[in-house]
């Protein structure tokens, strides 16, 4: 992997047409729909490797949905409805009515496909405790602060501890709403670290801007045990090229996360996930050399889409990430110029 500004995925690709229309058949076969999953999978992996991301998984080819997808094997919850989440992207929301329980490790299958079928490093999204909560309703708990640590202590932690076992040594907990509610920030820190207590891998945290730029988070960050935080930086960014305050608004925050005294690894977003326009390469070395120099150590700048790419055709995402890999060798060149 390169010294400087290692490339990876978020997470999620849209799927392939042809994966939905057989999983969807009821005439197709549960042998004939697995072996549709696993070619989907594996294409994905393929295509990730051949773009040059040094970090990979499959796009989460196998799943429902981030947030449907754990509920589904999770004991405590039953479905209510579906609701809106952003763009054009709708969840199963569920309620929960009794104390949450885990079961088995639903990611087995996915993870094991993915370390048999590739030799590049492997990333893990999770769907964190907070998130998990934030999005159901409750009916059982008597806190929000109970129902998020229940979930982390009896479920997360397990499911963690279980990918570890089987071999996953990098595992992205993927928290959108970490931010979205400043009061409760005590509460999604505690979530993080029981979930990760007492297991020994590298744990990082996948957190959306939710119109706070960050500040809420900042001051938590040295206190999570966390070594990596992917962030969203380019959706709020300018389309100018420039590597001075003016042109890279939407990166002042990195200084923040300095001032506050954060010493692990930034994942920089560089690519929008919510338009098709394609980044230009020169506008992501200069992101990246701008964050570079924010942080004060290039060596802990990891380079990523703002988010998963599900939203976008998969012919957008991979020209978004193949702009991604060529700018970012554009920064390594830079740098070591």
């Amino acid at each position: 992997m390169h010294k400087y500004f290692p490339t990876q995925e978020i997470g999620s690709l849209k799927k392939p047409s042809w994966l939905l229309n057989i999983v969807k058949d009821p005439g197709i076969s549960h042998e004939d729909k697995a072996k549709a999953r696993n070619d989907a999978a594996l294409l994905n992996i393929r295509t990730l490797e051949d773009i040059g991301l040094d970090i990979i998984y499959d796009g989460e080819v196998r799943r429902v949905e981030m947030y449907e997808e754990p509920v589904r094997h999770i004991k405590g919850f039953e479905f209510a409805g579906r609701v809106r989440s952003w763009d054009n992207k709708y969840y199963r929301k569920a309620r929960v009515i009794r104390d949450v329980a885990y079961q088995s490790n639903f990611h087995a299958t996915e993870f094991k496909f993915i370390k048999e079928n590739s030799k590049h490093r492997i990333k893990v999204p999770v769907t964190g405790a907070y998130t998990l909560a934030d999005w159901s309703f409750d009916e059982f708990y008597k806190s929000k602060s109970d129902f998020v640590i229940a979930l982390a202590k009896k479920v997360v932690r397990p499911l963690i501890k279980d990918l570890v076992k089987a071999g996953a040594r990098l595992i992205q907990i993927d928290e959108p709403a970490a931010t979205t509610h400043p009061a409760e920030m005590d509460i999604f820190r505690e979530s993080v670290n029981e979930s990760v207590k007492g297991i020994n891998a590298k744990f990082v945290i996948h957190a959306c801007f939710s119109g706070n730029d960050y500040s809420v988070l900042a001051p938590q960050m040295p206190e999570i045990k966390a070594k990596q935080y992917t962030l969203e930086f380019a959706n709020r960014d300018s389309w100018n090229l420039g590597v001075s305050d003016r042109e890279r608004k939407g990166y002042h925050v990195l200084k923040l996360f300095k001032e506050y005294g954060f010493k692990g690894e930034i994942g920089i977003g560089v690519t929008d996930v919510h338009n098709d326009r394609i980044e230009p390469p020169r506008l992501v070395r200069d992101r990246i050399i701008y964050s570079a120099k924010a942080l004060g150590d290039p060596s802990k700048i990891y380079v990523n889409p703002d988010c998963g790419l599900r939203t976008r055709t998969r012919s957008v995402a991979f020209e978004k990430l193949k702009a991604m890999v060529e700018g970012t060798k554009m920064a390594r060149m830079a740098m070591s110029a």
